[in-house]
């Protein structure tokens, strides 16, 4: 076993653990710098985190079993996804395989947790927020099934260390599969993150609220879980586009780089998008997302007649 592959799993497990919040900070940073605001510091989700550890919870009645177990089983389903992500072209063997479609399966199930706790409370803005999660979820898994399905093509393999060899092909990039899979990928990374225009996090507007929804029956640190399991998801997402859609060829050390820079990119890209692009209706929603379905049938197609390669 080379060293790349300790350094990775140390990557997947305590980087992702321990900066998943600081991509949050970062986002919310870079907006409010462009929206020529002092803003928060970068650090302020750690704060938060540590303000909501220190609080005692504060349990709705009524409730059941369900409302108890969601915040473990959404962070258990977001950590077990932290270590299928391949760093580098490289991760350890925890056991688990490293196949794409497990890593939608955990993605899916913390979200249904978390869904079927706001129905287990029956509260109005809960149930609201929770509704509109699972109408965008059903759009949005489709979506990254999708391109999943055309990153699988070169090597014909769903495991995402292959998936992750298959980005640093010369020929992969002159396929118009790819590129489509890239555009679709960045509208799965605004969904599935809770960004503009899918969603505003930082509204405090109940009737507009969708991912946060389901978490206004939660205080304490069953909150501080499944706000760093929302952080986490960036973290999941931003890593899957680098790693699948960007090529890091040379050594590992220079393939890590690459990983650190493209994170760093592509969070304050979502900061630009946050502030040139305003929340959009949700029922406009499932039309964005379906525009790119349309695109990823498109490549399909493409890929099939030969286009490209």
């Amino acid at each position: 076993m080379s060293l790349a592959t300790p350094i990775a799993g140390f990557v997947q497990v305590a980087v992702g653990v321990l900066c998943a919040p600081a991509i949050v900070g970062l986002i919310q940073h870079g907006k409010a710098r462009l929206q020529g605001r002092r803003g928060l510091p970068v650090l302020q989700p750690y704060r938060e985190l540590r303000r909501l550890w220190g609080k005692s919870g504060v349990a709705p009645e009524p409730r059941t079993l369900i409302y108890t177990l969601a915040p473990a089983v959404a962070v258990a389903c977001t950590a077990l996804a932290l270590l299928l992500l391949p760093i580098g072209g490289h991760a350890p063997d925890w056991g688990l395989g490293h196949d794409a479609l497990v890593l939608v399966g955990l993605m899916a199930l913390a979200r249904f947790a978390v869904t079927l706790a706001a129905w287990d409370t029956a509260g109005a803005f809960g149930l609201m927020g929770a509704a509109r999660d699972l109408m965008f979820s059903v759009f949005v898994d489709g979506l990254l099934l999708l391109v999943l399905v055309l990153l699988t093509l070169p090597l014909h393999s769903t495991d995402l260390l292959s998936m992750s060899h298959a980005a640093t092909l010369p020929e992969v990039w002159s396929r118009p599969a790819h590129w489509v899979a890239a555009l679709a990928f960045c509208l799965v990374i605004v969904a599935e993150t809770g960004r503009q225009p899918i969603d505003n996090p930082d509204t405090h507007l109940e009737l507009t609220m969708v991912h946060e929804g389901p978490l206004l029956e939660y205080a304490g640190r069953d909150l501080a879980y499944l706000q760093w399991a929302a952080a986490a998801r960036h973290w999941i997402m931003l890593v899957l586009a680098c790693e699948l859609l960007i090529p890091q060829p040379g050594p590992f050390v220079a393939q890590l780089a690459v990983l650190g820079g493209g994170v760093l990119a592509l969070s304050l890209a979502l900061a630009v998008c946050e502030t040139v692009q305003a929340k959009m209706r949700v029922l406009r929603v499932p039309l964005l997302l379906g525009f790119g379905a349309t695109l990823c049938l498109l490549g399909l197609a493409s890929w099939f007649a030969g286009a490209g390669g």
